[in-house]
């Protein structure tokens, strides 16, 4: 009779392990999947080699700017947005609503987002159809408007961006930003930006950001700035 007991003492204690070690299991598996789900920003693609640029932008600086500094903002974005308002909120509402290391991050992904898609190795030249004719209109010439450009790119103190964004009638407008700004803050859509951060030009051209910013229209990839537009 004792050794009934004790059979079914173990069959009952077997059965409770197993059902809690299922449960654990499914436990785990939606923490994971949890976690899959939050880690979602990840890098645009290269539209080029890495070497595509070249003498432009070196291989070694895409290779850093694009390898290091932005795939360090994408993993900052995803760890900081975890149990916040921002966990399944798309980039640019973060961008449009956060502020503090939330915004730094999400601020410079979206911009590098816009600015490394931008260029190809065949690029350069001028816009055509609306673009154009909105720059020719509101700067007089697309070499004025370059020059205007240029100079803000030039005189943003520090770190930062300039760029070329259009409010909701089209109107367009050259915004200086520091550090992760973007003209989404301001209601407006990025039409091209420009990085003027060191860490996008110091390898090619070292302090000389002048020079960087006149090269760079060398590589523009215009059908895609003006698919923005």
């Amino acid at each position: 009779m004792k050794t009934m007991k004790f059979y079914l003492l173990a069959g009952i204690f077997a059965a409770t392990l197993i059902t809690c070690n299922n449960s654990n299991a499914k436990n785990n598996e939606s923490n994971n999947s949890k976690n899959t789900e939050t880690m979602k920003f990840e890098k645009v693609a290269l539209p080029y080699a890495t070497d595509a640029l070249e003498p432009v932008i070196s291989k070694t600086t895409i290779e850093l700017h694009y390898g290091k500094h932005h795939q360090a903002y994408v993993d900052n974005l995803n760890k900081l947005v975890v149990g916040t308002e921002f966990e399944d909120a798309d980039l640019e509402t973060i961008v449009k609503n956060s502020d503090g290391a939330i915004f730094n991050n999400a601020g410079q992904h979206l911009n590098h987002n816009l600015y490394f898609t931008s260029f190809k190795a065949d690029g350069g030249g001028e816009p055509q159809g609306g673009l154009a004719e909105a720059i020719n209109s509101q700067f007089g010439s697309f070499d004025k408007f370059k020059e205007e450009f240029n100079a803000a790119g030039t005189s943003v103190f520090g770190s930062g961006w300039v760029w070329l964004a259009k409010d909701d009638s089209g109107k367009l407008s050259i915004e200086k930003e520091s550090n992760a700004g973007n003209p989404v803050t301001k209601g407006l859509t990025p039409i091209l930006g420009f990085d003027v951060w060191e860490h996008s030009y110091y390898l090619d051209y070292q302090n000389r950001r002048a020079d960087h910013l006149k090269e760079i229209w060398k590589i523009i990839d215009w059908e895609t700035v003006s698919n923005r537009y």
